[in-house]
């Protein structure tokens, strides 16, 4: 086996999980990246209200989706990309709940994807006054970016995860996961329905 995933980032309209409306994906093959890809994504009705700190943060605005596929047109090619790996993410459960909620949303089957999640590893790896993508990245040897660009956050991500592996020799995911006491997120599975408050 070798060091292969796919590094993943979503942007989002507003605090919904469910309103992805930009992915990056990085695939790493052999501890190198071999192909990367990004694109905007109409975020699911009801979940599509952008909301201006977001705006602010990823300079992506309501027009600029309009005409993009929504998210059942573009799991297909999402899934695709990323195949059977692991997903590797900067805080790992954000980007892992937007496909858990998107596909709720629209009604899709939620893909079983295992994750790694670069900010924990970064944690055991760096010493580090802050564990912020840019900083980690830093540390990892990859340079300034364009921060809340969903490749670029992936790219950095992906560097993290490559770096970390070289320090610890870790030939695999798995590996570098056992190799600094974390663990891989469970395979998804569709988000549990919320709770029904019994009548008084």
């Amino acid at each position: 086996m070798a060091l292969d995933f796919t590094a993943i980032d979503f942007e989002t309209a507003n605090s919904s999980p469910a309103s992805a409306c930009a992915v990056g994906l990085v695939r790493v093959r052999d501890g190198i990246v071999v192909a990367q890809t990004g694109w905007l994504i109409r975020p699911p009705a009801g979940h599509d209200a952008f909301q201006e700190w977001n705006v602010r943060i990823h300079g992506i605005e309501a027009h600029e989706v309009a005409d993009a596929d929504g998210w059942s047109e573009q799991l297909d090619r999402l899934c695709a990309f990323a195949g059977a790996d692991v997903l590797v993410a900067h805080n790992a459960g954000f980007d892992l709940n937007v496909i858990r909620r998107a596909c709720e949303a629209t009604g899709d089957e939620c893909p079983p994807y295992q994750s790694l999640c670069s900010l924990n590893v970064a944690r055991k790896v760096y010493d580090l006054d802050s564990y912020k993508l840019p900083v980690a990245a830093a540390a990892a040897g990859f340079g300034a970016f364009p921060h809340h660009d969903a490749l670029a956050d992936a790219r950095a991500c992906a560097q993290i995860v490559i770096d970390a592996a070289t320090r610890t020799g870790s030939g695999t995911v798995q590996q570098l996961a056992d190799a600094i006491g974390v663990r891989l997120g469970d395979p998804l599975a569709p988000a549990a329905p919320a709770k029904v408050r019994a009548a008084a």
